[in-house]
């Protein structure tokens, strides 16, 4: 599961490394702005690339919802998805079944750039999440489906059975989001891939050496306080807990 992601990254950075031009340059101030701690339970708006159009950065909002809901319902309709993880990951293994996900597995996929993205570790009860990076601090592309509500936008992050790196992290769930290679992201967006290579891309083993796992603080989980901060991804050692990496 990935509740919880950050984008530190200016604009420019994303142009240069997916090769692609933000769709609307009077949002590249707005999204210039480092994103610490961006919590899905709020349905922020978050940049992306579409699979329609696989040259550009548009904006979506984090939280997929049925084409054919009204905007203006929107909100009411993420009141009523909580229950279900308020649309924000998707089960690779339900992609050509559920009722949404299969209308949007064949022309709709995406890329969602970050930062990193946060995970739960479970101790006698207690939360405490780590933050997962890449070793050189750059970004990296998760993998996502969408759909167009009008000219509107929603998208959610693909999950799946987790690595042994993520089972230990995730260790209740135990799942983790789709990490795209570098070199499976042009293909991630092909128009040609059938049923079978969209789920070969899905199961592709990232290579988890790539990544830096730490424990943060468990301010992240807390509603009421802003972690939006960068402080929120610093290091933070908790005693009790075995250390895992």
């Amino acid at each position: 599961m990935c509740f919880h992601t950050s984008q530190t990254k200016k604009v420019v950075k994303l142009e240069n490394r997916f090769k692609v031009s933000l769709y609307d340059e009077d949002s590249r101030d707005a999204f210039d702005i480092p994103s610490y701690h961006l919590n899905g339970f709020s349905h922020p708006n978050m940049l992306f690339i579409p699979q329609e159009e696989p040259s550009v950065l548009t904006i979506g909002t984090w939280g997929i919802a049925p084409s054919n809901t009204k905007i203006e319902g929107l909100r009411d309709y993420y009141k009523k998805a909580v229950q279900f993880g308020g649309g924000l990951n998707a089960q690779s293994e339900k992609l050509f079944e559920h009722f949404i996900y299969k209308r949007s597995v064949s022309s709709k996929r995406c890329i969602i750039p970050v930062t990193g993205f946060y995970e739960p570790h479970d101790y006698k009860g207690k939360k405490y999440p780590y933050h997962i990076k890449r070793t050189d601090d750059e970004v990296f592309g998760l993998a996502g489906i969408y759909t167009s509500i009008d000219e509107y936008f929603t998208f959610t992050i693909l999950t799946k059975t987790a690595s042994p790196l993520f089972a230990d992290i995730h260790n209740l769930r135990k799942r983790q989001p789709v990490i795209l290679s570098k070199e499976n992201e042009e293909s991630w967006l092909s128009d040609s891939l059938n049923d079978n290579e969209i789920k070969e891309l899905v199961n592709h083993k990232f290579d988890d050496s790539q990544l830096s796992t730490f424990t943060v603080s468990r301010d992240l989980f807390n509603a009421r306080i802003n972690t939006n901060i960068s402080e929120i991804v610093n290091q933070v050692h908790y005693d009790e807990l075995n250390t895992l990496f």
